[in-house]
């Protein structure tokens, strides 16, 4: 897909997409998880401070989505990374099968990637994909025009341990093994 194509589908799904008034990406992500009729959890994790490291990843369990984001970040920062994540979705992308030790090590540091590998089937989008993501992203923070920090912020009510919040996320419902 070239530049102009991969625009053009951006902009027509952003036209498409309802953002609310002030823009506050945890607020989005309750809505389109309202629409979508799956919820979407919202987790901050802490980096290892490396460049390339692990800033966001998005991971589809049976009835539910998390979308885990860098919390050592600017607020603009972390709305950026939870759009991208969220464009994934909205954009409809499936993702094909890699092996990323790096990212089950920062994600899980407590357990074996291949463990975690092995239950999660951890997976990774195309290049074209990732591109039309991060598209769709700038565009979305473009048109709300600015960013509010009460919309990156951990809320008070959410477990500091990421471990714990993950925990609390998984028993929440239907998660599903593959066996």
């Amino acid at each position: 897909m070239n530049l102009r194509a991969l625009r053009r589908r951006c902009e027509k799904r952003l036209r498409e997409i309802e953002l609310p008034v002030p823009f506050d990406a945890h607020a989005f992500c309750e809505k389109l998880a309202i629409r979508r009729g799956r919820p979407i959890h919202l987790l901050p994790i802490p980096s290892d401070g490396e460049p390339g490291g692990l800033t966001g990843a998005c991971l589809t369990i049976a009835d539910k989505d998390i979308i885990f984001y860098e919390s050592r970040t600017s607020g603009w920062h972390q709305d950026h990374i939870i759009l991208h994540e969220v464009a994934h979705l909205l954009l409809g992308h499936h993702s094909d099968m890699r092996s990323d030790e790096e990212f089950l090590r920062q994600l899980f540091p407590d357990f074996r990637p291949e463990v975690v590998r092995q239950i999660l089937q951890r997976q990774t989008y195309t290049h074209e994909d990732e591109r039309e993501a991060e598209l769709l992203a700038t565009l979305i923070l473009g048109r709300v025009g600015r960013i509010t920090a009460s919309g990156a912020q951990r809320r008070p009510s959410e477990p500091d341990d990421p471990v714990v919040r993950l925990e609390a996320i998984l028993d929440s419902g239907n998660v599903r093994s593959r066996d």
